[in-house]
C-alpha cells in the first residue's frame, strides 16, 4: 500500500510511487488515462497493463505517459485524493471495465476540460 504520512499528504505523486502502488495492489503496471465526460475529468485505471505482451507501449513510453497523467493530477492538487483512492479502492480493473475516479479541480479544471 502507499505510505500516507502527514508530511507526505501534500507532496506530489511521482511516477515510481504510482507504478509501485499499482504493482503492489494488483501485481501489474496498469495503464492510467484521463477521460473527459460531460464536462468532468476522470482518472481511469484501465485493464491493459505494461506486462501484457500486446500492450502498445514499451517501459520508457509507459513511464512518460504515466508522468503526463500524474502531472495533471498534481496540478489539480488531487495527489492525496488519488493516493488514498489507489490505496483503498475495493475494485480492480478487469477486461472492459476501468476503475474511475472523478477529479475535482474547481476553476483549474477548466484548463484541462475543453
Amino acid at each position: 500500500m502507499l505510505d500516507v504520512r502527514a508530511g507526505e499528504a501534500q507532496s506530489p505523486l511521482t511516477v515510481d510511487e504510482v507504478i509501485g502502488c499499482l504493482q503492489q495492489r494488483w501485481q501489474a503496471s496498469y495503464d492510467l488515462q484521463l477521460v473527459v465526460r460531460r464536462g468532468r475529468l476522470y482518472l481511469h485505471v484501465m485493464w491493459a497493463y505494461l506486462e501484457q505482451q500486446s500492450f502498445p507501449l514499451d517501459e520508457n513510453a509507459y513511464r512518460e505517459h504515466i508522468a503526463e497523467v500524474i502531472d495533471v493530477v498534481n496540478r489539480l492538487a488531487q495527489a492525496q485524493v488519488v493516493r488514498e483512492w489507489l490505496a483503498t479502492t475495493r475494485d480492480r480493473p478487469r477486461l472492459g471495465k476501468a476503475l474511475s475516479l472523478p477529479l475535482q479541480g474547481g476553476e483549474r479544471l477548466e484548463e484541462f476540460v475543453l
